[in-house]
């Protein structure tokens, strides 16, 4: 078996498919680090960095009073797929980077499985601030943050949008449908393909449905690959 084949079965094991599965396969070549804008130009409001660095005082909601850091997002700002949570988490607020701990690292390996990793895709948050004890985001909070998610997205124009979990998928879409209805249906974001799958917290809690992600995986991969 090839190395590549035997790391992705390894891969597919720890997160639980057990059942035969096809692997996408791209001639393309990774996209590499140096790519990363890495620029602070505070005069240039369309780069990443600059709008970071206006968001990292942002005061226009109740969560700047318990914060630790905002967490604005991590990854390439040419990304073709951008995948989004709903909030930070305890370890996000400490950290200032989305996606850490033991769902961020089952993301990686999520990421892997499809020839993917951090440094290739970009992972932010409907919101940039932890919510205390973990709770959803409010509507007032949500409204306050789409100063930030709004310019981040059209800066970044990705090829496709992933959302993690119900509630990020039903902040976007604008939407209380199940998550159950939203899976399995391309969606759109100002003329963005949107796909829905679960999120890797979720997963965690309910390792049975890592089968059903896996699915979701390859069809997203699909659509950029």
């Amino acid at each position: 078996m090839p190395d590549t084949d035997q790391f992705l079965s390894i891969y597919l094991s720890e997160i639980g498919v057990h059942t035969p599965v096809s692997i996408p396969c791209s001639e393309q070549e990774p996209t590499v680090a140096s790519e990363v804008i890495t620029e602070t130009n505070l005069s240039d409001p369309k780069t990443l960095n600059a709008l970071s660095v206006q968001a990292s005082d942002c005061r226009l909601c109740g969560l700047a009073e318990t914060r630790n850091k905002v967490v604005f997002g991590v990854g390439n700002p040419h990304a073709d797929v951008v995948f989004i949570g709903e909030a930070p988490g305890k370890d996000e607020d400490i950290k200032g980077e989305p996606f850490v701990g033991h769902a961020g690292q089952l993301l990686d390996r999520m990421l892997s499985g499809i020839g993917l990793d951090r440094e290739q895709v970009y992972i932010m948050n409907t919101i940039k601030c932890c919510p205390p004890n973990n709770r959803d985001p409010r509507v007032e909070e949500v409204q306050a943050c789409k100063l930030w998610f709004e310019q981040q997205l059209d800066i970044l124009q990705p090829k496709v949008i992933c959302l993690l979990g119900r509630v990020a998928a039903q902040t976007v879409l604008q939407t209380d449908a199940t998550l159950g209805s939203l899976r399995g249906h391309w969606h759109d974001y100002n003329g963005i393909p949107i796909w829905v799958t679960y999120h890797p917290a979720y997963l965690l809690r309910s390792p049975k449905q890592k089968q059903h992600s896996w699915q979701d995986l390859l069809t997203l991969s699909g659509k950029f690959h």
